[in-house]
């Protein structure tokens, strides 16, 4: 699978741009500030109908517009290709299509186009919050499991009911339990569901993490991935029943899957306080390459993948090894943004293989000959 072609319309710093892509690798090349991120994002946004960077639609539209448009022409095989559009105007709903059909659920799109960004936000997943761990674990799974995904926002909503409801008894001076069990019911047969995919998904993650982290560190270090949820010990019906009387008195749900996290360690200490920012970035990197090889081996093919930015803090053989590893034939189509060109010159140079090079200025973008 790959994208052919992408058009663009008012997308950020873009009034018009029609771009074809080779079916290997793709370089983005300017200063920055011009607009490189901007291209991944748009097909970042094709996969999974929303930016990477920027969750809010209407923000993506460029100044003083009325709408951005996206389309993406893909190759699925060698016999089924699809158009894949996303329209944004202000003050509407996304509209979002396949083939000039629009979805009636957003969520029915994602995992048919398979994607994978690494970029130096990935910092968040090391430094940030539990939430950010979780909603990674989340995008992973989702793109090849629906029902995970049902289960997840099934889950998301019985949690939002319950902690309105738990609020409503504090503002009344009232409890009625019945009430509450309906939405215990759900918490627990949804938060089972998901903690148990969590759990295998991170059980075959790791090696392949590792694996990657291995290659990239020439085996400097040693990592590894603790998952962390409160049903490891304990069931949801337990937990919910146990923690009755602190929930009512904090008026939410302190307890479920929505408390997981991972634990990050690096040489047994945590990345987040003891590593470099090299060895930071390699952390991510290598988790984000062990998302791609998972997902490749799930999906039956693989996905597309997103470098950002990611030569910046690595030392020359760190560089050298990721160059190396994208060269190879486990990689399908692959698109880098980077500053300096030098960088592709040396990669084609000693690599046979199908590229373009893109040159950006000033919101204009012209192919290497």
């Amino acid at each position: 699978m790959y994208i052919k072609s992408l058009t663009l319309s008012n997308f950020k710093n873009y009034t018009e741009a029609n771009l074809e892509f080779s079916d290997k690798i793709n370089c983005f090349v300017g200063d920055n500030g011009v607009g490189k991120t901007n291209l991944l994002d748009a097909i970042y946004y094709l996969s999974f109908c929303k930016s990477y960077f920027n969750l809010i639609d209407s923000q993506n539209i460029k100044h003083e517009c009325d709408f951005f448009a996206i389309h993406g022409h893909y190759f699925r095989n060698e016999e089924q290709t699809d158009i894949v559009s996303c329209i944004q105007k202000r003050n509407q709903r996304k509209v979002f299509r396949i083939n000039k059909k629009e979805y009636e659920r957003l969520a029915d799109h994602i995992g048919l186009f398979p994607l994978v960004m690494i970029s130096p936000y990935d910092r968040d997943l090391i430094n940030e919050g539990s939430e950010v761990r979780r909603k990674y674990i989340d995008s992973v799974i989702s793109q090849f499991d629906r029902i995970y995904l049902d289960d997840l926002m099934n889950y998301n909503k019985a949690l939002q009911q319950r902690n309105a409801l738990l609020k409503n008894f504090a503002e009344s001076n009232r409890f009625d339990a019945s009430q509450l069990e309906v939405w215990d019911v759900q918490l627990q047969k949804f938060g089972e569901n998901i903690y148990q995919k969590r759990k295998l998904f991170i059980d075959a993650f790791i090696p392949l993490f590792q694996h990657y982290f291995k290659f990239i560190s020439g085996e400097k270090e040693t990592v590894s991935i603790d998952y962390i949820s409160q049903l490891l010990e304990n069931d949801m019906e337990g937990l919910l029943k146990e923690n009755l009387l602190r929930d009512k008195a904090l008026q939410y749900t302190t307890v479920g899957i929505h408390k997981d996290d991972l634990d990050f360690k690096m040489d047994g200490f945590p990345v987040k306080k003891f590593g470099s920012q090299g060895q930071q970035k390699s952390y991510f990197i290598a988790l984000k390459l062990a998302q791609f090889d998972y997902t490749r081996k799930i999906k039956g093919f693989k996905p597309i993948l997103l470098l950002d930015d990611i030569f910046d803090k690595l030392d020359a053989k760190r560089v050298e090894q990721l160059i190396s590893l994208v060269a190879d034939s486990n990689f399908k189509q692959v698109f880098i943004t980077d500053t300096q060109p030098e960088r592709f010159i040396h990669l084609f140079e000693t690599n046979d293989i199908t590229h373009k090079i893109f040159n950006l200025n000033n919101g204009i973008i012209s192919e290497t000959a």
